[in-house]
């Protein structure tokens, strides 16, 4: 495949600035440009605003948490979507509602979210009775992702929503601020690339030099893609920043690096699908003990549940919601998957609390201690490099150049 004239390529796909992420310029984020490209249409639409608080009941009322110190997520929540839904957005997007309401913080990534809801009265609510069957578009700005309860839910009751987890500043302007129109027809161009690959293969290579595989089994699936685009009636959840290519493994084999949030370093072993071992690098044996009896007692929480790869030109955010989707990054998830058209469903775990689904990223901000040196995806016979050394290869590049 040629690549075209630079010509005609959109500056974020120059390759120095695909290689350089950091050197993209983006617009001022606009909700109306967001709501509008996400969601079209809006008119008729009625929105409300979710977020989480330990203390929802005393926290929200009266928006008291904006007199208190921290709440950074909620604060952005209220500034730049409740208030600028109330400052004219509504009624230029032809929408209805624009209340917020709090739910009780989960606690764990994709955990199913209390029913018990409190409004900015300090009435306590139910999300079945009253918050789901009666908006339209529901906009979840949270601390721990809520996509897949949301997407159970929007199935159930018919709306259509977006989860924002983890907002931060830049991510409003950049993760935030894009087309997303580009953002769906880049996504699209990778999945149609990657698409009923047959296995992946991931060289990640150890500060001491030694290079950990992980073979993961597609058996020629579709591709899926988180595209941004939640657009006419259908019920759908988008996960935003969006911009990623993902397939929910059938098989996995090898081994892999884990950074844990304590800093310790690990090296998991799988087999099956599954892990089944961690084994010490550096750092806390604790830690390493504490995730060993975790798998013992309960086996699901080892699941690897999703394999994804980024596809947007983005720059580093330091919140994996953004950080996850940028090319040249790859993520594993283990846990629930039934978001993703998968097997894995909250039922199948011992406890509740262990029904998350936890990302694992590997990014050169996030795991500075491991390289992925090379990714390899085999395909109709073939063997395509995808990404090198953390830096999208030239089947990538041309891939995304494609059409242009």
């Amino acid at each position: 495949m040629s690549t075209p004239s630079t010509d005609t390529l959109p500056d974020y796909l120059h390759e120095d600035i695909l290689l350089h992420p950091e050197k993209r310029e983006f617009p001022s984020f606009d909700l109306r440009r967001l709501m509008t490209s996400v969601f079209e249409p809006t008119e008729g639409c009625k929105v409300c605003i979710l977020v989480d608080f330990d203390e929802p009941a005393g926290l929200i009322r009266d928006f008291a948490f904006l007199g208190e110190e921290g709440f950074p997520i909620q604060k952005r929540a209220y500034q730049h979507f409740y208030e600028e839904l109330r400052n004219g957005a509504l009624d230029d997007l032809g929408m209805t509602g624009g209340e917020m309401f709090a739910y009780k913080c989960t606690y764990g990534s994709n955990l199913d979210l209390e029913d018990e809801v409190w409004d900015t009265s300090g009435n306590q609510l139910s999300l079945d009775r009253d918050i789901y069957p009666n908006y339209d578009i529901i906009l979840c700005i949270s601390t721990f992702s809520a996509t897949a309860p949301l997407t159970a839910k929007c199935k159930e009751y018919g709306f259509r929503g977006a989860t924002m987890h983890g907002l931060n500043d830049v991510i409003l302007s950049s993760g935030l601020a894009v087309d997303y129109n580009e953002v769906s027809a880049d996504a699209e161009k990778l999945r149609l690339a990657l698409t009923k690959a047959e296995s992946v293969e991931i060289d990640f290579e150890l500060e001491d030099g030694r290079i950990l595989t992980a073979w993961l089994g597609l058996g020629g699936q579709e591709a899926q893609k988180s595209h941004g685009l939640c657009r006419g009636r259908t019920p759908d959840i988008a996960n935003l920043p969006a911009g990623e290519v993902y397939f929910v493994p059938k098989d996995a084999r090898g081994q892999f690096p884990m950074k844990y949030e304590d800093g310790t370093l690990g090296v998991l072993d799988v087999s099956d699908r599954c892990i089944t071992r961690s084994t010490l690098i550096e750092g806390n044996q604790a830690t390493i003990d504490a995730h060993n009896a975790r798998l013992a007692d309960d086996p699901m929480t080892g699941t690897l549940g999703e394999l994804g790869f980024g596809t947007q030109v983005l720059p580093v955010s330091g919140a994996d919601i953004q950080d996850e989707k940028v090319l040249g990054t790859c993520h594993l998830a283990t846990g629930r998957d039934d978001h993703l058209g998968g097997d894995i469903l909250p039922t199948m775990f011992k406890k509740h609390e262990n029904s998350t689904h936890d990302d694992i990223l590997f990014a050169p901000h996030k795991t500075p201690n491991f390289n992925i040196r090379q990714v390899r995806m085999h395909k109709d016979g073939g063997t395509e490099i995808l990404i090198e050394n953390f830096r999208p290869s030239r089947f990538l590049m041309d891939a995304l150049a494609a059409g242009r």
